[in-house]
């Protein structure tokens, strides 16, 4: 089972695929996008599309673009934008975001959840820093470490006690590449909690209503070795912090 495949199906009743809760969506969301009736934004791991389109659906003015790897998820992307009636103010390209090039800058650039496309925070603002355009704005989520990481909880990431800062850290390596923070958001220990459960919750109801699918013990296998990790490895460990940036 292939790990998009795994990903789509976790991510079924939690299509943020990122530790943020309704309402921490929408103020980030409203904060991106105050003042500004029109305008451009990219979402670069884009997924499902879930961002655009709740941006799209409560800015009639603007227009996106979303860039994904993930072939059924952009094609899920697409038939939540058509029933929606937005398929005509959005873009969806199958394609490595490192590769994407585009016409014209946008005043809004999201990668909350997917730096790791571009391996790490800072070729993410290096990339983002290329497609946005006088005074647009970055909205990005990274992981951070909450308390030193135990080994068992880079066992459970597969992770290196590099991969990650903690936050105050994390945020002077985002000032001094040039960006300033104009908002923020540190995810809860309850928004961690419940995106956790209802990842490896929906891969294992999904493995228990198909009993009989080729997929459905590695489906299984895949959510109780996640919640093993979590549990057992980085609950409390690894924070996660998006930004609201501007280029200084």
């Amino acid at each position: 089972m292939d790990r998009q495949q795994i990903s789509r199906l976790a991510h079924a009743h939690h299509p943020i695929a990122a530790p943020l809760a309704d309402e921490s969506v929408a103020r980030l969301l409203d904060r991106a996008l105050a003042g500004r009736e029109s305008g451009r934004m990219l979402d670069l791991g884009c997924g499902e599309g879930s961002w655009l389109l709740r941006a799209l659906a409560a800015r009639p003015g603007w227009r996106a673009v979303g860039v994904d790897v993930d072939a059924a998820a952009l094609t899920r992307a697409w038939e939540s934008a058509t029933t929606l009636g937005l398929v005509r103010r959005i873009g969806l390209h199958h394609q490595d975001v490192r590769e994407f090039t585009a016409v014209g800058p946008f005043d809004l650039v999201l990668c909350v959840g997917a730096t790791h496309a571009f391996d790490g925070l800072l070729p993410t603002l290096a990339a983002a820093r290329e497609l946005l355009a006088p005074g647009g704005l970055l909205l990005v989520g990274e992981g951070f470490w909450e308390r030193e990481p135990s080994p068992a909880a880079l066992d459970g990431l597969g992770a290196a006690r590099e991969d990650f800062a903690d936050l105050a850290t994390t945020t002077d390596r985002v000032l001094a590449d040039g960006w300033t923070p104009v908002y923020g958001h540190v995810s809860t220990v309850r928004e961690w909690d419940d995106y956790e459960f209802s990842w490896t919750g929906s891969l294992a109801e999904w493995a228990l209503d198909h009993p009989d699918h080729p997929d459905a013990a590695a489906a299984r296998e895949a959510a109780d070795r996640h919640r093993a990790e979590w549990l057992h490895g980085y609950r409390g460990t690894l924070g996660f912090v998006t930004y609201l940036l501007r280029r200084d």
